[in-house]
């Protein structure tokens, strides 16, 4: 089967996000900031010759020229791998995608000339370097690029609703946030925001704050047990209340307190103080997953139902 021809590496991140350049068969593309070759990256983080595609019968290979800041394929550092449609490429500040395109059907030159009215168009500083949507590289792949790749930095996630902040360090997360809200924990905060599908991101320069709550995660312990969390969780969708439902006591209590767990005990106090199924979730020190669990256990019981 011959490669298709429509073949084209999409930028999805960085100042050349829109842009569009052909893989065309048989010929070389080497991708670097020199100004004397065909794929030019102009920044910092970028080698002079960085890394080069070439193409093996049917096949496309990128391999990495040695380059000081690493070539990176689906989170992976490379030395040389093979691309198909669908894979994502770091390199520098800028993530590529390989894609059906038709730009696939323009020449090296022209592509290079729309990167570069691309790049005089947008403002770029070299504080805010990264930037693009959770829809077209979604938060999981995102995270596991950056920690591969070892970046510091606040990773700021804007959707509709909420502003989540992502504070990393040599690719660790240090700290989490949503809307700045200081009573929900961090890992809390990583866990919801994993299952955002929709806003826009951006790379910010690092914050030298010291936070109480600090943590220290990689990126692929956080996705192992996040990923776990959330399909436990979503599991018990069906079965809980809304996020806005508002939870009572049964009264009076029929069952003996004594009978409850520690944690099914915190669970009943904020209900107690708060009602609200959100506000329990955000103030407890417990796990989404862990206190959605204590909630049903009670509710099962009869000790709370949902007005």
């Amino acid at each position: 089967m011959s490669l298709p021809r429509a073949l084209a590496l999409r930028f999805i991140s960085g100042k050349y996000q829109g842009g569009e350049f052909p893989l065309v068969p048989g010929k070389e593309i080497v991708i670097g900031r020199s100004g004397e070759i065909d794929m030019i990256l102009a920044e910092d983080m970028v080698s002079r010759r960085h890394a080069r595609i070439v193409f093996q019968g049917d096949e496309i290979f990128i391999e990495d020229m040695n380059s000081t800041n690493g070539t990176f394929v689906n989170g992976e550092k490379i030395r040389r791998s093979r691309l198909r449609e669908g894979d994502r490429v770091l390199v520098g500040t800028s993530i590529l995608k390989v894609v059906y395109s038709d730009a696939a059907g323009a020449t090296g030159e022209q592509a290079k000339k729309e990167m570069e009215s691309l790049a005089s168009h947008r403002w770029v500083s070299q504080i805010r370097t990264m930037s693009g949507s959770i829809e077209e590289i979604p938060l999981p792949d995102l995270l596991q690029l950056l920690g591969t790749s070892k970046k510091n930095g606040v990773l700021v996630i804007r959707t509709e609703e909420d502003i989540g902040k992502i504070f990393m360090r040599r690719g660790d997360i240090y700290f989490a946030s949503i809307n700045d809200i200081d009573e929900i924990p961090p890992l809390k905060c990583l866990f919801r925001m994993l299952t955002w599908q929709e806003g826009l991101f951006d790379l910010e320069p690092p914050d030298e704050r010291e936070f109480a709550t600090a943590i220290n995660l990689s990126v692929q312990g956080l996705l192992m047990e996040g990923m776990r969390q959330l399909d436990e969780l979503a599991s018990l969708k069906d079965e809980l209340p809304s996020l806005r439902a508002r939870l009572k006591l049964t009264l009076p209590l029929v069952s003996p307190l004594r009978s409850l767990t520690p944690e099914q005990l915190d669970v009943v106090q904020l209900v107690h103080n708060h009602g609200f199924l959100e506000t329990v979730l955000n103030k407890s020190l417990a796990s989404d997953l862990d206190t959605a669990r204590s909630v049903l256990d009670l509710i099962r019981t009869g000790y709370l139902y949902c007005e």
